[in-house]
This record gives C-alpha cells, sequence and structure tokens, in this order.
C-alpha cells in the first residue's frame, strides 16, 4: 500500500516523512532506481518534498516517487563533481538571517539569495538579527534598510536574545512553509528557538579567532509551528554560488533595476557599457544603490569563487 507524506528531515542516507493522514514520521531509505535517475543534483530528495513511500514486509519504509516540485532553493555545490545542491522545496517564504556584527554578512551574499528567490518566485524578507548589538551604530542598519527598501524588500529587525520583534517574525511565519537561512554564526538557530522555544536545536557561539560562526545544523529539517505552518531550518552557508542564470536574464532578479529597464535605449542591455542606460543613470544620480549594483556586475564576471 503506498502512502503519501512530506520530507521532514534529509540525510542523506534516511529521510524522516510525516505521513500526510496521521502525521507519524517514518524514516525511509530511497529506492535505488530514483537515486540515480537523471539525477544533477548532490541530493535527489530535499526537506519539504511530497513523495510517495511504502513499508515492506520486514517493517522498513522506503520512498518510491518524488511528486512535482512547485519551487525550490538551489546553489551551486561546493562539490564539483555534481552540479548543483538544493536546499529545500515547496517554500511559501524564504527568510535570509543576516548580521550587521559578530560576524558581519556580506551584501552580496543576500543578494545572491534574492536573486535566487526571485527567480523561483519565492516572497523573501531579511531578518536583521542582533539588533541589540547596533545599539550607538545606527549608520550600519539605516544603509541595510536603504539598500533593500529599494528593492521592495520587507526588513525585520530582530534579536534574538533579548526578544525584539519575536511575535511579529512568528505572525508572518504562521500557516506558512518558510525557510530560514543564513551564514554560520548569524544567530538562526537562536532564532528558531525564539520563534518556536519547542524547536530541537544546537546553538553555537561565534569564532572570535576568524568573526564566523560554527556550523550548529548538519542537515535540513522542518519544524512545525505551534501557530501553524513549518519552518525549514538550513545548516549555516558560506557561499551561495548560482546556478542555471544567463547574463541576458540576470536583471530579472533585481526588481529595482528590472522596473528601469524599458527606459533603456536597447531592449537587451546589459546595464554595463551601453548609451542611454536608466539603470547605469539611475545608479549614477542614487536612485539604484551601488551596492546593488555592483554585486549584480559581479554576478555577470562569474561564480568561481562560489564553487
Amino acid at each position: 500500500m503506498s502512502h503519501q507524506g512530506i520530507v521532514f528531515r534529509a540525510t542523506g542516507s534516511w529521510y524522516s516523512v510525516s505521513d500526510s493522514l496521521s502525521a507519524e514520521v517514518v524514516e525511509c531509505r530511497l529506492r535505488g532506481r530514483i537515486r540515480l535517475e537523471g539525477v544533477r543534483s548532490t541530493n535527489p530528495v530535499v526537506v519539504g518534498d511530497v513523495v510517495d513511500y511504502q513499508r515492506t514486509a520486514d517493517g522498513e519504509a522506503t520512498i518510491t516517487g518524488i511528486h512535482p516540485r512547485r519551487n525550490y532553493i538551489i546553489r551551486r555545490a561546493s562539490n564539483l563533481s555534481r552540479e548543483s545542491h538544493i536546499l529545500a522545496a515547496n517554500i511559501d517564504r524564504a527568510v535570509i538571517v543576516v548580521s550587521l556584527v559578530d560576524p558581519a554578512t556580506s551584501y552580496e551574499f543576500i543578494d545572491r539569495m534574492l536573486v535566487t528567490c526571485e527567480a523561483y518566485n519565492i516572497p523573501a524578507l531579511l531578518a536583521l538579527n542582533k539588533v541589540d548589538l547596533l545599539e550607538g551604530r545606527p549608520e550600519l542598519r539605516e544603509e541595510l534598510l536603504g539598500v533593500y527598501a529599494a528593492a521592495g524588500y520587507r526588513v525585520v529587525g530582530v534579536s534574538a536574545t533579548r526578544g525584539d520583534n519575536i511575535n511579529a517574525l512568528r505572525e508572518l511565519l504562521a500557516g506558512r512553509t518558510s525557510l530560514i537561512s543564513g551564514n554560520s554564526g548569524v544567530g538562526k538557530s537562536s532564532l528558531i528557538r525564539a520563534i518556536e522555544p519547542g524547536a530541537e536545536l544546537r546553538t553555537g557561539e561565534v569564532s572570535h579567532a576568524h568573526h564566523k560562526g560554527r556550523h550548529t545544523t548538519t542537515f535540513s529539517q522542518v519544524h512545525p509551528l505551534s501557530g501553524g505552518g513549518y519552518l525549514i531550518d538550513t545548516p549555516g552557508i558560506k557561499g551561495f554560488g548560482l546556478i542555471d542564470f544567463t547574463p541576458e536574464e540576470l536583471c530579472r532578479y533585481f526588481p529595482e533595476m528590472m522596473r528601469l529597464s524599458p527606459g533603456c535605449r536597447y531592449y537587451n542591455c546589459t546595464h554595463v557599457h551601453e548609451p542611454d542606460c536608466a539603470v547605469v543613470r539611475a545608479v549614477a544620480q542614487g536612485e539604484v544603490p551601488e551596492r546593488r549594483y555592483q554585486s549584480y556586475l559581479k554576478m555577470l564576471q562569474g561564480d568561481e569563487k562560489y564553487r
């Protein structure tokens, strides 16, 4: 008899599947032919996938099929023998957790995640964590708000330790399947625990020698929210290499630039060297933040350092 469920945890060998009818979590293996069939990714089954599974006579369970995904978050795999790594699938919203101190998240990392969200039609917001550490340094927060407000993104300032805006963030997540992701050390696990105190997580301190976080989440996993919905926790990410983008389409995923494109002289303008480019003009006039434009140019140049 075939059953259906959602993958709550994926370790590469075993998959925890929450049955759609009973909510029982069943430990499953992946049928071999599915694993090998045209797989270009490091992980053929990911958290958030809707799957079919069957119990065998000896009591074990096997995933026998994967339902089509409506979207997913994908990045270039660090393992060069494979092409891509999918973080999660079937997402209603992406929450990108960033911090401006201890450690500081790079704007380019944020932009790369946002580009991928735009490409796969996943609404995104920024959770600016550790706002308690920004007291006396309002310029850091104001710069981030200025850059991403101009692009149309919502930024929620939070503090996992002090509790700032945790209720507001909890309300935004209720009833949805949300991905929460970010660099190691930004306080992602602490933030999840503040949102959902019952979540079983380990937290780690920032390495002060390198100002980088220690990984505390090894595998992606789903946490049911007491207010309804699910939160998909992912391991801390160091880099975010793009995949399956052409230079001609990249601008589409920068909303503030895409809005200006009809004003360019050439319909296929790359917004780099062409005359009468509305985007270049807007950057010069301060209407498009220089930081976002520089991220765009770096993405055009290639992705080798993010492999």
